[in-house]
Protein backbone atom coordinates (compact mmCIF):
# COMPACT_ATOMS: atom_id res chain seq x y z
CA UNK A 1 0.00 0.00 0.00
CA UNK A 2 1.34 3.23 -0.44
CA UNK A 3 0.97 6.22 2.22
CA UNK A 4 1.17 9.72 1.45
CA UNK A 5 1.69 12.99 2.94
CA UNK A 6 0.56 16.21 1.90
CA UNK A 7 -0.94 15.24 -1.45
CA UNK A 8 -3.19 17.81 -2.74
CA UNK A 9 -4.12 15.13 -5.44
CA UNK A 10 -5.03 11.86 -5.92
CA UNK A 11 -3.64 9.45 -8.99
CA UNK A 12 -6.72 8.20 -9.79
CA UNK A 13 -6.71 7.31 -13.59
CA UNK A 14 -8.93 10.75 -14.51
CA UNK A 15 -6.15 12.33 -12.95
CA UNK A 16 -3.87 10.95 -15.00
CA UNK A 17 -5.13 11.06 -18.18
CA UNK A 18 -6.16 14.57 -17.63
CA UNK A 19 -2.37 15.07 -17.11
CA UNK A 20 -1.43 12.79 -20.75
CA UNK A 21 -3.91 15.21 -22.27
CA UNK A 22 -1.93 18.66 -20.94
CA UNK A 23 1.52 16.84 -21.72
CA UNK A 24 0.66 16.98 -25.27
CA UNK A 25 -0.77 20.36 -25.73
CA UNK A 26 2.71 21.46 -23.95
CA UNK A 27 4.40 19.76 -26.81
CA UNK A 28 2.18 20.80 -29.20
CA UNK A 29 2.46 24.77 -28.35
CA UNK A 30 6.42 24.11 -28.40
CA UNK A 31 6.24 22.43 -32.02
CA UNK A 32 3.00 24.04 -33.72
CA UNK A 33 4.28 26.91 -35.13
CA UNK A 34 7.96 25.87 -36.14
CA UNK A 35 9.37 26.25 -39.38
CA UNK A 36 11.36 23.26 -41.27
CA UNK A 37 14.98 24.48 -39.99
CA UNK A 38 13.18 24.17 -36.59
CA UNK A 39 11.79 21.15 -37.13
CA UNK A 40 15.60 19.89 -38.35
CA UNK A 41 16.85 20.89 -35.05
CA UNK A 42 18.59 18.04 -33.59
CA UNK A 43 17.18 16.83 -29.88
CA UNK A 44 19.37 15.50 -26.96
CA UNK A 45 17.86 11.73 -28.58
CA UNK A 46 20.83 10.82 -30.01
CA UNK A 47 20.64 11.02 -33.99
CA UNK A 48 17.17 12.30 -33.87
CA UNK A 49 15.83 15.75 -35.08
CA UNK A 50 12.81 17.43 -33.31
CA UNK A 51 10.63 15.87 -36.28
CA UNK A 52 12.08 12.53 -35.39
CA UNK A 53 11.23 12.85 -31.66
CA UNK A 54 7.53 13.84 -32.49
CA UNK A 55 6.77 11.26 -34.87
CA UNK A 56 7.85 8.73 -32.63
CA UNK A 57 5.44 9.86 -29.76
CA UNK A 58 2.82 9.89 -32.80
CA UNK A 59 3.60 6.00 -33.10
CA UNK A 60 3.78 5.19 -29.83
CA UNK A 61 0.76 7.00 -29.38
CA UNK A 62 -0.93 4.64 -32.29
CA UNK A 63 0.24 1.61 -30.39
CA UNK A 64 -0.73 2.40 -27.19
CA UNK A 65 -4.70 2.75 -29.09
CA UNK A 66 -3.78 -0.49 -30.54
CA UNK A 67 -3.02 -2.57 -27.05
CA UNK A 68 -6.16 -1.67 -25.88
CA UNK A 69 -8.02 -2.56 -29.05
CA UNK A 70 -5.49 -5.93 -28.63
CA UNK A 71 -3.61 -5.50 -31.95
CA UNK A 72 -0.32 -4.48 -30.54
CA UNK A 73 1.53 -6.86 -32.20
CA UNK A 74 0.05 -6.02 -35.85
CA UNK A 75 0.61 -2.41 -35.13
CA UNK A 76 4.23 -2.75 -34.99
CA UNK A 77 4.45 -4.78 -37.49
CA UNK A 78 2.79 -1.92 -39.50
CA UNK A 79 4.92 0.70 -37.77
CA UNK A 80 8.11 -0.75 -38.56
CA UNK A 81 7.37 -1.72 -42.76
CA UNK A 82 6.49 -5.14 -42.41
CA UNK A 83 8.76 -6.46 -39.99
CA UNK A 84 8.32 -7.12 -36.23
CA UNK A 85 10.84 -5.20 -34.78
CA UNK A 86 13.93 -7.39 -32.81
CA UNK A 87 16.55 -6.45 -30.30
CA UNK A 88 16.29 -3.83 -28.02
CA UNK A 89 13.46 -1.50 -27.26
CA UNK A 90 15.61 1.56 -28.56
CA UNK A 91 16.25 -0.67 -31.27
CA UNK A 92 12.59 -0.85 -32.61
CA UNK A 93 11.95 2.99 -31.65
CA UNK A 94 15.01 3.64 -34.28
CA UNK A 95 13.46 1.24 -36.94
CA UNK A 96 10.19 2.69 -36.61
CA UNK A 97 11.15 5.91 -37.10
CA UNK A 98 13.74 5.02 -40.23
CA UNK A 99 11.10 3.45 -41.49
CA UNK A 100 8.46 6.63 -41.50
CA UNK A 101 10.96 9.65 -41.53
CA UNK A 102 10.78 12.00 -44.28
CA UNK A 103 7.29 12.84 -43.68
CA UNK A 104 6.30 16.26 -44.09
CA UNK A 105 6.58 17.96 -40.98
CA UNK A 106 3.09 19.52 -40.79
CA UNK A 107 1.40 15.76 -41.65
CA UNK A 108 3.92 14.60 -38.79
CA UNK A 109 2.20 17.32 -36.28
CA UNK A 110 -1.24 16.55 -37.78
CA UNK A 111 -0.75 13.15 -37.13
CA UNK A 112 0.78 12.93 -33.49
CA UNK A 113 -1.87 15.98 -32.44
CA UNK A 114 -4.50 13.51 -33.94
CA UNK A 115 -3.23 10.22 -32.47
CA UNK A 116 -2.69 12.19 -28.66
CA UNK A 117 -6.61 13.16 -28.91
CA UNK A 118 -7.79 9.91 -30.02
CA UNK A 119 -5.52 7.91 -27.34
CA UNK A 120 -6.84 10.30 -24.31
CA UNK A 121 -10.39 9.20 -25.72
CA UNK A 122 -9.47 5.60 -25.45
CA UNK A 123 -7.70 5.66 -22.12
CA UNK A 124 -11.03 7.52 -21.01
CA UNK A 125 -13.49 4.87 -22.09
CA UNK A 126 -11.85 1.65 -20.30
CA UNK A 127 -11.81 0.14 -17.29
CA UNK A 128 -8.35 1.26 -15.55
CA UNK A 129 -7.96 -2.15 -14.48
CA UNK A 130 -8.55 -3.79 -17.65
CA UNK A 131 -5.18 -5.39 -18.80
CA UNK A 132 -3.39 -5.37 -22.01
CA UNK A 133 -0.08 -5.90 -23.88
CA UNK A 134 2.75 -3.53 -24.11
CA UNK A 135 6.51 -3.39 -24.48
CA UNK A 136 7.28 -4.99 -21.15
CA UNK A 137 4.20 -7.21 -21.07
CA UNK A 138 1.07 -7.28 -19.58
CA UNK A 139 -0.49 -4.46 -17.57
CA UNK A 140 -3.23 -2.40 -16.58
CA UNK A 141 -4.66 0.25 -18.79
CA UNK A 142 -4.10 2.64 -15.81
CA UNK A 143 -0.56 1.78 -16.13
CA UNK A 144 -0.51 2.44 -20.14
CA UNK A 145 -1.94 5.84 -19.29
CA UNK A 146 1.13 6.79 -16.92
CA UNK A 147 3.56 5.37 -18.89
CA UNK A 148 2.37 7.39 -21.98
CA UNK A 149 2.44 10.17 -19.64
CA UNK A 150 5.93 9.42 -18.67
CA UNK A 151 7.37 9.05 -21.96
CA UNK A 152 5.08 12.19 -23.45
CA UNK A 153 6.93 14.51 -20.29
CA UNK A 154 10.81 12.79 -21.41
CA UNK A 155 10.45 13.75 -25.09
CA UNK A 156 8.33 17.07 -24.43
CA UNK A 157 11.71 18.11 -22.46
CA UNK A 158 14.08 16.88 -25.29
CA UNK A 159 12.26 19.17 -27.51
CA UNK A 160 12.11 22.20 -25.16
CA UNK A 161 16.10 21.71 -24.56
CA UNK A 162 16.58 21.77 -28.48
CA UNK A 163 14.75 24.93 -28.85
CA UNK A 164 16.40 26.11 -25.91
CA UNK A 165 13.16 26.53 -23.61
CA UNK A 166 13.03 25.79 -20.09
CA UNK A 167 9.72 24.03 -18.94
CA UNK A 168 8.58 24.61 -15.01
CA UNK A 169 7.80 21.49 -13.55
CA UNK A 170 4.12 20.47 -12.41
CA UNK A 171 2.54 18.65 -10.68
CA UNK A 172 2.25 16.02 -13.88
CA UNK A 173 5.06 14.81 -12.53
CA UNK A 174 3.41 12.86 -9.43
CA UNK A 175 2.03 9.62 -11.13
CA UNK A 176 5.90 9.75 -12.80
CA UNK A 177 7.23 9.30 -9.88
CA UNK A 178 4.34 6.74 -8.64
CA UNK A 179 5.30 4.73 -11.56
CA UNK A 180 9.18 4.47 -10.92
CA UNK A 181 8.61 3.68 -7.41
CA UNK A 182 6.16 0.93 -8.39
CA UNK A 183 8.00 -0.92 -10.90
CA UNK A 184 11.60 -0.84 -9.03
CA UNK A 185 11.66 -4.75 -8.72
CA UNK A 186 10.99 -4.24 -12.79
CA UNK A 187 14.18 -2.16 -13.17
CA UNK A 188 15.84 -4.64 -11.01
CA UNK A 189 14.75 -7.78 -12.71
CA UNK A 190 15.93 -6.38 -16.59
CA UNK A 191 19.54 -6.01 -14.20
CA UNK A 192 19.39 -9.44 -12.78
CA UNK A 193 19.45 -7.81 -9.64
CA UNK A 194 17.15 -8.64 -6.46
CA UNK A 195 16.13 -5.39 -3.96
CA UNK A 196 17.48 -6.09 -0.30
CA UNK A 197 13.66 -5.03 0.93
CA UNK A 198 11.15 -2.58 0.48
CA UNK A 199 12.00 0.80 -0.52
CA UNK A 200 10.54 4.42 0.13
CA UNK A 201 11.09 7.83 -2.00
CA UNK A 202 10.60 10.87 0.05
CA UNK A 203 10.43 13.74 -1.95
CA UNK A 204 9.63 17.19 -2.82
CA UNK A 205 6.89 18.22 -5.30
CA UNK A 206 7.16 21.66 -7.32
CA UNK A 207 6.04 23.94 -5.14
CA UNK A 208 7.94 22.00 -1.88
CA UNK A 209 4.59 19.73 -0.86
CA UNK A 210 5.94 16.20 0.01
CA UNK A 211 5.27 13.44 -2.04
CA UNK A 212 6.07 10.12 -0.16
CA UNK A 213 5.61 6.56 -1.25
CA UNK A 214 5.96 4.26 1.38
CA UNK A 215 5.40 0.23 1.02
CA UNK A 216 3.70 -1.80 3.73
CA UNK A 217 6.42 -3.18 5.77
CA UNK A 218 9.21 -0.67 7.03
CA UNK A 219 11.71 0.34 4.45
CA UNK A 220 14.76 -0.59 4.18
CA UNK A 221 16.02 1.92 1.86
CA UNK A 222 14.99 5.44 1.32
CA UNK A 223 15.45 8.08 -1.76
CA UNK A 224 14.85 11.45 -0.80
CA UNK A 225 15.16 14.82 -2.72
CA UNK A 226 13.51 16.51 -5.34
CA UNK A 227 10.71 14.95 -7.76
CA UNK A 228 11.79 16.74 -10.90
CA UNK A 229 14.99 15.27 -9.62
CA UNK A 230 14.06 11.74 -9.61
CA UNK A 231 11.83 11.72 -12.94
CA UNK A 232 14.84 13.19 -14.71
CA UNK A 233 17.14 10.37 -13.63
CA UNK A 234 14.72 7.66 -13.86
CA UNK A 235 14.37 9.06 -17.41
CA UNK A 236 18.22 8.80 -18.19
CA UNK A 237 18.36 12.57 -18.87
CA UNK A 238 20.40 13.30 -15.65
CA UNK A 239 22.95 11.16 -13.61
CA UNK A 240 21.99 10.87 -10.00
CA UNK A 241 25.02 12.21 -8.12
CA UNK A 242 24.76 15.87 -10.20
CA UNK A 243 21.06 16.06 -8.77
CA UNK A 244 19.71 16.72 -5.06
CA UNK A 245 18.84 12.81 -4.80
CA UNK A 246 20.65 10.54 -1.89
CA UNK A 247 19.67 7.55 -0.56
CA UNK A 248 20.43 5.45 2.88
CA UNK A 249 19.59 1.81 3.36
CA UNK A 250 21.39 -1.47 1.23
CA UNK A 251 19.42 -0.36 -2.09
CA UNK A 252 20.38 3.01 -2.20
CA UNK A 253 22.79 3.44 -4.68
CA UNK A 254 20.84 0.51 -6.85
CA UNK A 255 17.71 2.42 -7.24
CA UNK A 256 19.35 5.24 -8.44
CA UNK A 257 21.51 3.53 -11.01
CA UNK A 258 18.47 0.81 -12.25
CA UNK A 259 15.45 3.38 -11.05
CA UNK A 260 13.48 3.68 -15.06
CA UNK A 261 9.96 4.61 -15.75
CA UNK A 262 9.92 3.04 -19.35
CA UNK A 263 10.03 -0.51 -20.58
Amino acid sequence: MELESGATVTDGMNETVAWLADEHAELSRLVGDLDDDGWAILSRCEGWTIADVVLHLAQTNEMAIASVRGRMAEAITELAGGAAPVGSVDEGADLMVANQRGLPNRTIFERFAAGASQLVDVLRSQAPSKRVMWVAGELSVRTLATTRLAETWIHTGDVAEALGRSLPPTVRLRPIVRLAWRTLPYAFARAGRELAGPVSFELRGPQGQPWTFAPDAPALTTIRGEALDLCLVAARRASSPDTTLRGEGPDAQAVLELVRTYA
